[in-house]
């Protein structure tokens, strides 16, 4: 039997076993994408309906995160974890074998359903196993280096298997990843969970809260082609609000609520979530944009439009491991304003791209430059997310970065999605519809989309400077002086 010193020495592995586990969640979001037109002539799923195979996981996984946090909390983070990577290992499988368009939406959705049960979770295990502190920083390098890398990578391993092995396989990948890591997880990751309150279940809000979560991640997702002004898209929105605020009334009640409000209080805590929001609105949208223009400007394969992601990746998996050495010496709030002004500076370099640019000046410049700053950006914003909060509760906070990323990503995408796509359709009707025109108008619009997304960043910056507490970030750097290399008990 596995004793706690045995967990101790072996906390650098399980760290290891989690980062895995957390790029087959971000990978799932993106590798998908390059697979699409294969996926849609195989299955026979409509151009209008394809979206739904992206889409259907996006759904999930942000309507479920809250929830998927809070149970890790009060059912045991290891056995929730597991029971994540069983649900995503079952409907890979499925998915791969879909023979028509629902099952292999509904296998997405259920894909995005053990992810959001996954990644706060396995964050949560990360935050209880390593103390608050340089030790903890280091860790959250990694697991931000592969959060940050993670969607450029799927680009590229999402091309390799398409082409070579067929695009089943895209699916089929987390099978082995998934009974690899359940194999490992009970030797080296403890069993943690809340005991410090009453364990009882907030069936209400849990329903409430999904509900109104979800309800706003297809209202976002779906508006490009339904209207932002459509009836839908507003009666969506206004149902999604009337959950939430229902949500609201009955945590005010509850004795053991869902999301205790008090944690807001925390002015860092809900500053870093705010911050991840306009975090997430960036970089969903600058991984979909440079692939849109590699592809239908610049004629680049899919192969190589993954491969030119690699400088990226990289760059990211660097500046993540440079940024948790910084925030232990400087702390959170400044290296986080540093990786805002690099993202904003590498978004506008992007909304210069031309019809007839270069990979050296249209896209591995910009790509290192914002790559720079979303590795410091990633890291800081986990860190600040979670910084002084009691471990009973780390599965809340895992949970609420998480989903703000992910609806921050949702919307900034929608959103910038519509601005470009707004632009080119009004220079290609200017031009009397003439295909000549198309690339032309097509450059227009991505430029816009990475002006609108270098303004995201920018919105970032500021919150960051407003909201992330000065006191909380040099008590982080004094917990760590003295912190030395004490583990943390389990």
């Amino acid at each position: 039997m596995t004793d706690a010193r045995d967990y101790l020495e072996r906390r650098w592995w399980a760290l290891g076993l989690l980062c895995m586990t957390q790029f087959m969640v971000v990978l799932d979001a993106s590798i998908v994408n390059i697979a699409l037109p294969s996926i849609g002539e195989d299955v026979g799923i409509s151009q209008e309906n394809l979206s739904w195979v992206v889409n259907g996981y996006v759904l999930t996984f942000g309507g479920f995160l809250l929830l998927g946090g809070r149970l890790a909390d009060l059912l045991g983070r290891r056995r929730v974890f597991m029971a994540g990577l069983v649900i995503v290992a079952v409907a890979s499988l499925a998915a791969g074998f879909a023979p028509d368009e629902g099952s292999l939406i509904a296998a997405r959705a259920a894909q995005g359903l053990g992810a959001a049960i996954i990644a706060p979770s396995a964050l949560s295990i990360v935050t209880t196993i390593f103390r608050d502190g340089s030790e903890r920083n280091k860790a959250l390098g990694a697991w931000g280096a592969v959060a940050g890398s993670g969607g450029a990578a799927g680009v590229l391993l999402g091309g390799v298997l398409t082409d070579g092995l067929g695009w089943e396989w895209v699916m089929w990948v987390n099978v082995p990843v998934a009974l690899i890591v359940l194999a490992l997880t009970p030797s080296l990751i403890p069993e943690s969970r809340s005991e410090s309150q009453t364990r009882h279940f907030d069936l209400a809000g849990a329903v409430t809260v999904t509900a109104g979560l979800s309800l706003l991640v297809y209202a976002i997702v779906d508006a490009e082609s339904a209207g932002w002004g459509s009836t839908q898209t507003i009666g969506l929105l206004a149902a999604a609000i009337a959950l939430l605020g229902v949500f609201t009334a009955i945590e005010l009640r509850s004795h053991a609520p869902l999301v205790p409000f008090r944690i807001f209080r925390k002015r860092t805590l809900t500053g870093a979530n705010a911050v991840g929001l306009m975090v997430g609105g960036s970089l969903f949208a600058m991984f979909f944009f440079i692939t849109l223009y590699m592809q239908q400007v610049l004629d680049y394969s899919a192969i190589e439009a993954g491969l030119s992601y690699l400088p990226l990746a990289v760059t990211i998996i660097l500046s993540a491991g440079v940024a948790s050495q910084l925030v232990t010496r400087l702390g959170f709030k400044p290296v986080l304003a540093v990786g805002l002004v690099l993202v904003t500076a590498g978004l506008v370099w992007f909304s210069q791209i031309s019809v007839d640019g270069s990979f050296t000046t249209d896209i591995l410049g910009p790509s290192l430059l914002a790559a720079m700053g979303l590795g410091f950006a990633f890291v800081t914003t986990t860190i600040a997310a979670v910084s002084g909060i009691e471990d009973h509760e780390q599965g809340l906070a895992s949970g609420l970065i998480n989903t703000s990323q992910q609806i921050g990503g949702a919307l900034g995408l929608a959103v910038l999605a519509t601005i470009a796509n707004s632009r080119t359709d009004s220079l290609v009707e200017d031009a009397g519809g003439d295909p000549a025109a198309l690339p032309n108008a097509l450059v227009e619009g991505f430029q816009s989309a990475f002006l609108g997304a270098a303004v995201i960043a920018l919105i970032g910056l500021v919150l960051t400077l407003i909201l992330i507490r000065g006191s909380d970030s040099r008590a982080h750097v004094e917990l760590s002086e003295k912190e030395g290399t004490s583990p943390v008990a389990v």
